[in-house]
């Protein structure tokens, strides 16, 4: 199980292992209508897959440029993106649907992935899908609403990113600001670098330091229209 401690959370934490407790559920609504964005702690996710996830993903974006290029997923905003004259600093890998066995297969031939990179991204999908639904539910129970099987058939974009930096460009914008535009974004971070913001109410930029063993949750445009 994922954990945390104390003292690495700049913002509120979620410990799914004190569901069903109503004052959980409290502070989940107020995670979500205050900063749009959470801690998950004690998730299902372990951490050597975790661990081992970041090490698949390091490998496929240091593939060659040509073979990352063929990550074509035919939806726009998906499948491979190289650095732009807006994000010259940022590239990332990715396909539409993290729940379809298809497209997960696709991705992996795309990239030629061993049978080790494929097992870790096939076990790592089942597990995110898993969660990504049980805290969608639990965001939907701290609303008064009870009746959300709908959850279960929307489609979960999967992303893996890099960043890269020389030393003289550490301080420099990542990827510029933005709202993510699903239902809900459940982060992976880096365990040592951060560089990650959020904007609270009174429109000011937070860091959010790195939690070793944490998911960061970000809630996106639809929630927020919900």
């Amino acid at each position: 199980m994922g954990s945390g401690k104390e003292d690495c959370r700049t913002i509120p934490a979620i410990d799914l292992k004190k569901f069903p407790e109503a004052e959980e559920y409290r502070k989940l609504r107020e995670a979500s209508e205050t900063w749009g964005c959470f801690r998950l702690v004690n998730h299902m996710i372990p951490p050597a897959l975790m661990s081992e996830m970041k090490s698949v993903a390091r490998s496929l974006l240091d593939l060659p440029m040509e073979i990352k290029k063929q990550n074509k997923d035919g939806i726009t905003g998906s499948g491979y993106l190289a650095p732009s004259i807006v994000n010259p600093f940022y590239e990332s890998l990715g396909f539409y649907d993290l729940g379809s066995r298809q497209a997960l297969d696709s991705f992996c031939s795309q990239l030629n992935a061993s049978s080790y990179q494929r097992e870790v991204i096939e076990k790592y999908a089942q597990t995110v899908c898993e969660q990504i639904v049980d805290i969608g539910q639990k965001l939907a129970e701290s609303l008064g609403l009870a009746d959300n099987d709908y959850l279960k058939g929307w489609p979960c974009q999967f992303r893996i990113n890099k960043y890269t930096f020389t030393p003289e460009l550490v301080g420099s914008t990542g990827l510029r600001s933005h709202t993510d535009p699903g239902f809900l974004t459940i982060l992976q971070d880096d365990e040592i670098v951060g560089g990650f913001k959020v904007m609270d109410k009174s429109g000011t930029f937070v860091a959010v330091d790195p939690c070793p063993g944490t998911l960061l949750v970000n809630l996106g445009d639809v929630t927020r229209r919900i």
